[in-house]
């Protein structure tokens, strides 16, 4: 009897259609960013606030990963940006071929930079490549300083850690959060991790982070 070994057959069909996306956007000269989080770090905040103000400068389209519901793609489409909405139906992480389906439905001949919203969690969607130029990891004041530690390999993999809710610091906070643990904890295993403590909510410290997307989208492109 033959053993099939079931988790690396369906890494391998990842890998396939990962590689087709890669091609796809290489040939099209697009950037595309992988935002992984946990729910309620304000992965749809951040980008609704990042397509706004950046309007004028860059043109960005959004790929939505949910369990259920197209809530998050209907407040991107709020911005005028266009998004495509994905219904994992259970599933913890988005695939490569549910982006190839989705990138085909998107106006990507007029953008020049893509996100993909990844399901809320820092687990699944590490170990599944998209296709996509680089992964964003964002982590929340609420959650803890103590992630990086806990859930090594997507801050691992990732080219930006953005420490969102910033605001919820300072004095009389409820909050517990080291910025400085978080991102020495982040450095240690990825020393090239660009880290922006930021607060979609007020803007605080966003600038950091256009800048850096517009450098990188200038780099890719030019």
């Amino acid at each position: 009897m033959q053993k099939v070994d079931v988790g690396k057959k369906i890494l391998s069909a990842n890998e396939r259609y990962a590689l087709k996306n890669r091609q796809f956007l290489a040939e099209r000269e697009k950037v595309c960013l992988n935002m992984i989080s946990s729910p309620g770090s304000g992965k749809t905040t951040i980008l609704s606030r990042t397509i706004s103000d950046l309007k004028d400068k860059i043109k960005i389209g959004v790929i939505e990963g949910d369990i259920q519901t197209d809530l998050d793609a209907e407040r991107i489409k709020a911005t005028g940006a266009p998004a495509i909405q994905i219904n994992t139906a259970g599933a913890c992480h988005l695939s490569a071929a549910q982006i190839d389906t989705a990138l085909r439905n998107l106006p990507v001949d007029d953008l020049d930079l893509i996100f993909i919203e990844n399901v809320g969690n820092l687990v699944c969607p590490s170990a599944f490549e998209l296709g996509e130029t680089a992964k964003i990891v964002v982590l929340s004041v609420p959650e803890g300083d103590d992630k990086p530690a806990k859930y090594p390999a997507i801050f691992a993999k990732s080219k930006v850690l953005l420490i969102n809710k910033i605001d919820l610091l300072g004095a009389g906070s409820h909050v517990d959060f080291d910025v400085e643990r978080a991102r020495a904890d982040a450095r240690r295993l990825n020393k090239s991790i660009e880290v922006f403590p930021i607060s979609a909510k007020t803007g605080k410290g966003m600038h950091s982070w256009y800048n850096w997307l517009l450098e990188s989208a200038e780099d890719i492109l030019s």
